[in-house]
């Protein structure tokens, strides 16, 4: 996959400088064409030559090293690369880099590519651990930048721990797997709805439910990184997502609907993860209702069933549910999956208190119609979020391109 691939690889400057090297041959090795920038501290470690020899391509190093007249380094660099690629990156550019900066060669480069950026971080395993170490990642993260893990082991400082720049075959594999996953959905429209509704009382007062959308917000992200299209219709939310997925807020059940309708016949995959509310108060009360006796009736009736609706009106669209259920959990989401017209469910337990609502992992069983099943163990969402776009993605294949 990474044959032809222009990578431009930036090395910043720590211990790990010399796997980087390794890197360079490996992804040469792979088919890539390969351009080295260096920040000054990585020229301590290793010379540009070294890099140079490797990837047959001249290092760069100096901002104000414009060496073509008619080009301007740091753009047109930005604009060469297929793939940017830290590594490894310190603590000291993933600082800079969350904060905007543009003090070097390699960050004003990062400020002006369009391309998919992979960071693989080294340092060490306090560094890592820090407070702002992990804020600027998940900055980053939330932007759109891609992260490999640094492994477990023995660090040039003496610890042993997490903080260790990842192998250079662990790297490209991780490049190629998700290169290769991109192709799956590119030029697909997905429309993905996520978090709880909300459903007035009075103009203080709700009726809502524990969904956070961390589960929808990493499948619109999972979606965007495998190259659709991706509109994402959430209820009230303190989450973000990354610039690149279109985002419509909403409050309640019916404007989540109708915003849904407005688009569904241009999109071809529906992922509905939100947890709406089934039932809203029958009155809403223009003004608070005070306290005055110690028990009070509120009269419901019952919300449009948004799912049913897109599985009763669904020509082209693949429609996935969820099945958040606290009992009988298979047996209810195939009954979901049947009765709602569905071409696919994620099912999973809400009874537990380590996955599901406002928790950080999940655990889910998917069953398609066409009789795929797979039951994916705990795992952080974002995670979750990729399994269950790679089977969806190989179900719409198979449904849809081999027919």
């Amino acid at each position: 996959m990474l044959t032809g691939k222009k990578i431009l690889l930036g090395v910043s400057g720590g211990i790990a400088v010399y796997k980087a090297v390794a890197l360079t041959s490996k992804l040469t090795q792979a088919g890539a064409d390969v351009k080295v920038v260096m920040t000054k501290h990585a020229t301590e470690f290793v010379t540009p030559l070294s890099f140079q020899a490797l990837s047959r391509h001249e290092v760069y190093v100096d901002t104000f090293e414009e060496r073509e007249p008619d080009k301007i380094a740091h753009i047109d660099l930005a604009d060469w690369a297929d793939i940017v690629l830290i590594a490894p990156a310190t603590a000291h550019v993933l600082g800079r880099m969350a904060n905007g900066l543009a003090d070097d060669l390699l960050t004003t480069i990062l400020l002006a590519t369009q391309s998919p950026v992979y960071i693989a971080p080294a340092m060490n395993v306090h560094m890592y651990d820090h407070p702002a170490v992990q804020q600027n990642m998940l900055q980053l993260a939330t932007w759109g930048y891609r992260f490999i893990e640094p492994g477990d082991g023995y660090l040039a400082c003496g610890y042993v721990g997490k903080g260790r720049l990842e192998e250079p075959e662990e790297i490209i594999e991780v490049i190629q797997q998700h290169e290769d996953s991109q192709q799956q959905l590119i030029g697909k429209n997905v429309l993905v709805s996520a978090g709880p509704t909300q459903e007035a009382i009075d103009p203080v007062r709700y009726f809502s439910n524990y969904s956070s959308g961390k589960m929808g917000f990493a499948i619109a992200e999972a979606a965007y990184q495998q190259g659709a299209n991706v509109t994402l219709v959430t209820g009230p939310s303190s989450l973000s997502v990354i610039n690149q997925v279109e985002r419509v807020d909403v409050t309640t059940t019916e404007e989540m609907y109708q915003e849904i309708m407005k688009r569904y016949d241009q999109v071809d995959i529906v992922i509905k993860a939100a947890a709406v509310a089934d039932y809203r108060p029958k009155k809403v009360y223009d003004q608070k209702m005070k306290k005055q006796t110690e028990s009070v009736t509120i009269e419901l009736e019952k919300t449009r069933d948004i799912l049913r609706t897109l599985g009763e009106e669904k020509r082209h669209q693949y429609l996935v549910g969820f099945a958040a259920e606290s009992q009988n959990v298979r047996q209810n989401g195939e009954k979901k999956l049947y009765h709602k017209h569905l071409d696919a469910i994620v099912m999973n337990d809400i009874s537990r208190d380590d996955i599901g609502f406002d928790a950080d992992d999940n655990e889910v069983v998917f069953l398609s119609k066409s009789g795929k099943q797979k039951s994916i163990e705990q795992s952080s969402k974002p995670t979750i979020a990729k399994h269950i776009l790679d089977l969806i993605a190989r179900d719409w294949k198979d449904i849809y391109e081999s027919s």
